[in-house]
């Protein structure tokens, strides 16, 4: 019978620890003293605190330990356990390699402009959804408003628009590049219930997109800054555009007059290269 140091000492488990796993019932001492309290482990036991090192070392749980303790024996159901641990550790690896990316990145980027991050470009997937849409050719950008007022206008006498809570609210700009005039834009609004297209306003499905994105504050005369942000984020993320630019509005011109106070979030549907 081995004393707790030594058996301590031969284990490579501190005492304190051994403690802690006869009060969880992991690993119980062979015996104990009842006038003194000594703790006494057999040789044997030895085995077991190795195996419990192990499944440690390979990120399983006190808990989950206790489990596959009862199991050891049985191949199938130890690989089960293994085969599941596994999974979830190639899923955190992929995670932390994608945060080393990041910040690999976001270290690169600094280093050649010091403003980089003054906008913060995420990865984000917007989900399907039922809206409403108008889409025009109109004069220019700052016109956008034309095409609210148009969805307004036709469906505000009877039809009573639910609009999702918390939905975004978009503008899609469907032309290859930057236009002086004659812009094609569309515009979304998410909305629950079913309803009857108009004159210019189309209800319809809309699949899901993955895409980059930036959200600032204040005028929209920082559109050019923000684009030049997250096309660098798309580059050296290893990803390409898939899709027309858009833009979420957050705090729209409808909900302030006051420019310092807009919210907008420029979006790029992306895919992995």
């Amino acid at each position: 019978m081995l004393r707790i140091g030594d058996f301590s000492r031969l284990s490579r488990i501190s005492i304190r620890m051994l403690r802690h796993y006869d009060e969880l019932g992991l690993l119980v001492p062979k015996s104990t003293d009842y006038y003194t309290s000594y703790r006494y482990y057999s040789e044997e036991q030895l085995l077991i605190a190795s195996r419990i090192t192990a499944l440690k070392e390979m990120g399983f749980s006190l808990a989950a330990i206790s489990e596959i303790l009862k199991n050891y024996n049985n191949p199938k159901a130890l690989s089960e356990f293994l085969t599941i641990k596994r999974a979830e550790v190639q899923a955190q690896a992929e995670e932390i390699s994608q945060r080393l990316l990041l910040l690999d990145t976001a270290i690169m980027r600094l280093r050649k402009d010091d403003n980089a991050m003054n906008y913060n470009v995420i990865l984000k997937t917007l989900p399907e959804r039922y809206v409403a849409s108008v889409r025009k050719i109109i004069p220019s950008y700052n016109q956008e408003g034309i095409l609210w007022n148009l969805l307004m206008t036709e469906t505000a006498p009877d039809m009573n628009l639910q609009q999702v809570c918390c939905g975004e609210s978009l503008a899609i700009f469907h032309d290859e590049g930057f236009k002086e005039n004659d812009v094609d834009v569309e515009i979304q609004m998410p909305v629950k219930g079913l309803y009857k297209d108009t004159e210019n306003v189309v209800f319809k499905m809309v699949p899901a997109v993955e895409f980059a994105s930036a959200t600032y504050k204040g005028s929209y005369d920082q559109i050019t800054a923000v684009n030049q942000a997250v096309a660098g984020w798309v580059n050296d993320n290893g990803y390409e555009f898939n899709g027309a630019m858009f833009c979420i509005y957050h705090v729209s011109p409808a909900q302030t007059n006051n420019p310092d106070e807009l919210v907008t979030e420029v979006c790029y549907p992306v895919k992995k290269k």
